[in-house]
């Protein structure tokens, strides 16, 4: 039976759940409308001062998983999975509570209308209410939501979450944010009854309260121990996020609000918070761990950059979809992408650990398009280089390229960097062994012909030997006869005449297995007969056009079950998914290989790559 006041009443509400500000956006718009000026102002603040704790939350979300600025300063150095993700979801409820209770507030106290904008007496009276009434209370209370019965049926839900993050201060049960109404109510409610109350009172007073509530939970120390070096006093008046990280870890310390004092006047603070958060902050300077894996991805296009983690968390978490209500920020986005051109360098946007190996995903800051103008190439080829070679100074054993930046014409499938740099330590992986034989292995074993698009590229050509010894004919669709012959004369004499030109897709209209290596059009697509599938390699996907037709995704596998702290998905993949690149590094580095995979793709390893793949717990997408 679930405990009363637990659940929210409106969970089951889902996206709905955002009507509950209908009646006070409705009495604004009315009175904008319908009336001289807006009467009953509070309802304007009420959505103003939400919009604003939303977004002071954001604003945390997004300092917090931007790795490359605050790695080093982790508390826990595990990451949010999804199943984190998924119970922190609704952490917003507390502010449709807080707004409908604001809403009551006002109807009960129409005098609130009339607060001045500014009042230093209500700082003062509002501070002192804080530390006096505010901290004691909540401390309290906290301590009682530690024992039995509180604990196991509200406050365990917040202590779910291990791995602490700003979204999770707003992450409680229905009755511990009523009681928060009341711990941050007090302090305004008492001002504003000695008259000495002000618009930016609450407005401020709120707003440092999210702020303070957020950097607890944020997992990044961002308070420096040469402040308390200094001001010894201040520890006590402030608490850091590794003091409160020890509370999530220790659950017996440190209760206190904001201020340390309370714990130390109630025997709760743990001793080992000031050596924690100074061996914290101090090594803040050092590099981290150093990745095992890493994965060198770059953008697709702006849309997509919404997908960051850093940006907004939720959507990165599910696949990318395009999103109407996001549009508006393209100019944003465009903003960013034109910055990112002129002076980012490669970063660092996510992570997950594998059999205690530490494996992490760095962006080239350059957009799918960018890699096809010529005078862009160089500098593309350049930031590709420098990750490399950092990788190859810090101790990173595997890099593996994404789509775009192991481009034959950009750099030879990684050839380029590996010849100009022969005593690379860190093995250079284009993952496309692996990318070849999940196509493969996608084909069903009875086929006896496909139509292949893309023939001569370097996949292309890995899947036309392989058909072509299994006795499978292959359709090569390609106007240069000297690359097909070229390839031609790589497959065994008695296997050649499986390799067949063709130059028109009207030559595949009676062929129902079609291998997409170049994007085609739906007029081309108009040419496969009724129950066709396409399987394809092509960046960006084909459009699904035909009904009468089944489409295959992006040749991907998905992660073993035992991935930890993974918490995003890679562009349009499933949780838990990734593009058979990254997994052919994945592969690489979990085998212990020492060699480098780059250039032309060697087909006698194709089998080799899928079968160590199988053995380190990769799986097929399709057999899901």
């Amino acid at each position: 039976m679930v405990a009363p006041l637990s659940a929210w009443p409106w969970e089951n509400f889902g996206v709905f759940k955002y009507l509950l500000y209908g009646p006070l956006a409705a009495k604004v718009l009315y009175s904008w409308i319908y009336e001289d000026s807006i009467k009953d102002l509070w309802c304007l603040h009420i959505l103003v001062i939400c919009a604003l704790r939303g977004l002071i939350h954001q604003l945390w979300n997004s300092y917090s998983t931007t790795l490359f600025l605050t790695r080093n300063r982790r508390i826990k150095q595990e990451g949010v999975d999804f199943k984190q993700i998924d119970r922190e979801w609704d952490w917003d409820n507390f502010l449709i509570l807080h707004a409908l209770l604001a809403y009551m507030a006002c109807l009960i106290f129409p005098s609130l209308d009339d607060l001045p904008l500014w009042n230093p007496k209500g700082f003062i009276t509002l501070l002192f209410l804080h530390v006096t009434v505010s901290e004691p209370l909540y401390y309290w209370a906290h301590r009682y939501f530690h024992e039995g019965y509180l604990f196991t049926h509200y406050h365990s839900l917040h202590h779910s979450s291990s791995v602490t993050h700003p979204y999770t201060a707003g992450h409680a049960t229905f009755l511990e944010h009523l009681i928060l109404c009341v711990v941050i109510g007090i302090p305004m409610a008492g001002s504003i009854m000695m008259g000495y109350g002000s618009t930016s009172m609450v407005y401020g007073y709120v707003s440092a309260f999210d702020f303070l509530r957020c950097l607890g939970h944020s997992n990044v120390e961002v308070v420096t121990h040469e402040v308390f070096n200094k001001l010894p006093f201040l520890k006590y008046f402030l608490y850091t996020p590794t003091y409160h990280s020890l509370h999530h870890t220790e659950m017996g310390t440190n209760f206190c609000l904001f201020m340390p004092l309370f714990d130390a006047m109630g025997n709760t603070l743990n001793r080992n918070s000031w050596h924690l958060h100074k061996k914290i902050s101090s090594d803040s300077a050092k590099n981290g761990r150093v990745p095992d894996f890493v994965f060198l991805a770059h953008g697709v296009d702006l849309t997509s950059s919404m997908h960051a983690p850093f940006v907004f968390r939720s959507f990165a978490s599910v696949p990318f979809s395009t999103r109407i209500f996001l549009l508006p920020l393209l100019p944003v986005a465009f903003l960013v992408m034109l910055i990112m051109w002129t002076w980012s360098k490669t970063f660092l946007i996510s992570f997950y650990n594998l059999r205690g190996h530490l494996h992490q995903t760095w962006v080239v800051p350059r957009f799918g398009f960018q890699y096809f103008l010529p005078f862009a190439m160089e500098g593309i080829n350049k930031r590709i280089e420098e990750a490399i070679l950092r990788a190859d100074r810090i101790g990173v054993k595997v890099i593996s390229l994404a789509a775009l930046n192991k481009n034959e014409a950009l750099n030879g499938g990684g050839t380029l960097f590996v010849e100009k740099h022969p005593d690379l330590k860190v093995r250079v992986v284009h993952g496309n062994t692996l990318t070849a034989a999940v196509i493969l292995n996608e084909i069903p074993k009875d086929v006896e012909e496909v139509f292949l698009t893309g023939a001569t590229s370097k996949l292309g050509r890995a899947i036309a030997l392989y058909l072509c010894r299994r006795r499978v004919r292959v359709l090569m669709l390609t106007l240069s006869t000297e690359r097909f012959q070229k390839i031609q004369r790589e497959a065994p004499a008695d296997c050649q005449n499986y390799l067949v030109q063709v130059t028109k897709y009207q030559a595949a209209q009676n062929c129902k297995t079609w291998i997409v290596g170049k994007w085609i059009t739906p007029r081309q697509q108009s040419w496969a007969p009724s129950g066709t599938h396409f399987h394809q390699f092509v960046v960006p996907p084909i459009l699904a056009f035909r009904r009468d037709c089944t489409y295959g995704d992006l040749a991907a596998m998905r992660l073993p079950d035992d991935v930890e702290g993974l918490g995003s998905c890679e562009y349009t993949m499933e949780r838990g998914v990734v593009h058979a690149c990254h997994a052919g590094g994945v592969v690489h580095q979990l085998e212990g290989w020492t060699h480098h995979e780059v250039g032309a793709i060697d087909v006698d390893r194709i089998d080799i790559v899928w079968k160590a793949a199988l053995k380190q717990g990769l799986r097929p997408v399709s057999s899901m």
